[in-house]
């Protein structure tokens, strides 16, 4: 395993800007504004750039805590949106304490995002790889579109590692008049926390993960990781429906149905349904059955798998193809500068797809871990934020998530938890899904009381799992954005 030995700079002091609240276009009833900080934290002299926020005020402004800033995941996806849009859905006893407060961290959204060629975007080898030659065709991709995406970006692009972005959060604190931070991160969003409790021990007031990452892991661990979470989603998937009636594949043999749909994608012939212009391929398949069990939204996999087959139909899809345009907005370089993931060839590549096919047999791989580490394959050392173990002392953060976590794998929030020691605490929700919060009273109550009364759950503590509907409402899907190492495609 690659764990890297990090020496953490001394945080640069956090911005002394202040936000210009103004009514959203979308909704008045929410502010818009921006907070101007370094583009370089090493660099607090030089040039600048702004940040989109929006902030949605506690509904009881006599009971106010303060903001509480959120992040929904990606990297790409956009805290404005999530505010915006209300997507968050937390309780009466959140919203009434706390100003709501999201951000499109740099790079994305609305704060001087990442700017790519459509055109080279298309042009990337599937990760599949199956010689040197396609190897070999993959990292010269790489280094064509990165060199598009600086060109188009600007300096920005090599500095929107999360590091960064921790420091954007402390300016934030500052700026929205907190004395210590009150943050609740998702899947992504998760890291930033980490890496702030890190830099800024002392201004941390709350820090609630939901679904966490494991900064820790190198190349082999990553995906290995990856694909046994997302293996472990599948089989849930066919438990589900093999004693759920209304499920479209009930009785079949779910295995055998998907083994030859992927064989089917693989040659070519599958196309997205009702998009007959759309190829459906192996890759995007599988994106297809892991997004299905986010929420999950089993119900609605079943019928995209059986209208997949069919070639006839429409149905609910987790993706689909941005409208053709020149330029397109990837998060990916944001991934890129957080993991160091060196793969010298295709014997060593070959060596992983072989490991993430013994642990996956039905998945093969974890999708974005399979398309992120291929797109970031070129990477040079050093990188801004490389992998590394966990150092927090002082504050207390609390560390959720599901047993049967299809993006985010339990085993990342175990690790993270121990490599937390003291400053973290495991907290357990027996159930499924990517976001914990809104599965159950359980969980939305553990949370709540943490984040207004900074009162941990118990040591192992763990909620019972709210067994997934029939219906095809989920009680969490990802953010819609860019989604990563899939440059062109976003989460619909």
């Amino acid at each position: 395993m690659l764990i890297a030995t990090v020496v953490l700079i001394p945080p640069a002091a956090a911005s002394t800007s202040t936000i210009s609240w103004k009514p959203c276009a979308e909704d008045s009833a929410v502010d818009c504004g921006t907070l101007t900080v370094p583009l370089d934290w090493g660099d607090s002299g030089g040039e600048t750039i702004k940040l989109a926020l929006a902030r949605r005020k506690a509904t009881d402004p006599g009971a106010r805590i303060g903001s509480l800033v959120v992040n929904p995941g990606g990297p790409g996806g956009s805290g404005v949106q999530t505010v915006v849009q209300n997507r968050m859905r937390f309780s009466p006893e959140i919203t009434s304490r706390f100003d709501i407060v999201g951000f499109d961290p740099r790079g994305v959204g609305g704060s001087h995002p990442i700017r790519c060629s459509r055109e080279l975007a298309s042009q990337a080898p599937d990760p599949f790889l199956k010689n040197q030659a396609e190897f070999e065709r993959l990292l010269s991709h790489n280094q064509r579109y990165k060199k598009d995406c600086r060109a188009r970006t600007g300096p920005l692009f090599d500095h929107v590692d999360t590091v960064s972005v921790a420091r954007d959060l402390d300016a934030m604190r500052e700026a929205l008049g907190d004395d210590k931070l009150s943050f609740y991160g998702i899947s992504y969003g998760t890291l930033m926390g980490q890496i702030y409790a890190e830099l800024f021990p002392r201004n941390v007031r709350a820090l609630a993960l939901d679904s966490n990452m494991d900064h820790s892991l190198g190349t082999r661990a990553f995906l290995d990781t990856q694909a046994w979470t997302t293996q472990d989603s599948f089989d849930e998937f066919v438990k589900w429906c093999g004693k759920t009636t209304s499920c479209a594949l009930h009785g079949k043999n779910i295995r055998t149905f998907w083994a030859n749909l992927l064989a089917r994608a693989e040659r070519g012939e599958l196309h997205y349904p009702g998009e007959p212009d759309v190829p459906l391929t192996k890759l995007l398949l599988i994106y297809e059955a892991t997004g299905g069990s986010f929420g999950p939204t089993w119900a609605d996999l079943a019928d995209f798998l059986v209208a997949a087959d069919s070639g006839s139909g429409k149905a609910r899809s987790m993706l689909k193809p941005l409208p053709k345009q020149e330029e397109i907005k990837d998060a990916t370089q944001v991934f890129c500068l957080d993991y160091l993931l060196p793969i010298r060839n295709y014997r060593e590549y070959a060596a992983h797809l072989k490991s993430s096919r013994k642990i996956a047999p039905d998945m093969l791989a974890g999708p974005e871990a399979l398309a992120t580490t291929a797109a970031c394959l070129g990477q040079q050392a050093p990188i801004p934020n490389p992998q590394h173990r966990l150092k927090v002392s002082g504050p207390k953060l609390l560390v959720a998530n599901a047993l049967h976590d299809p993006a985010t794998g339990y085993n990342w929030a175990v690790s993270t938890a121990k490599q937390l020691g003291a400053a973290g605490r495991l907290f357990t929700y027996e159930g499924w899904g990517h976001r914990i919060y809104d599965h159950g009273e359980c969980a939305v109550n553990g949370i709540d009381r943490y984040l207004v009364a900074l009162k941990l759950p118990a040591k192992g503590a763990r909620c019972p799992a709210v067994p997934p509907s029939a219906s095809k409402k989920s009680a969490y899907e990802p953010p819609p954005g860019p989604v990563p190492g899939l440059p062109g495609w976003v989460r619909s």
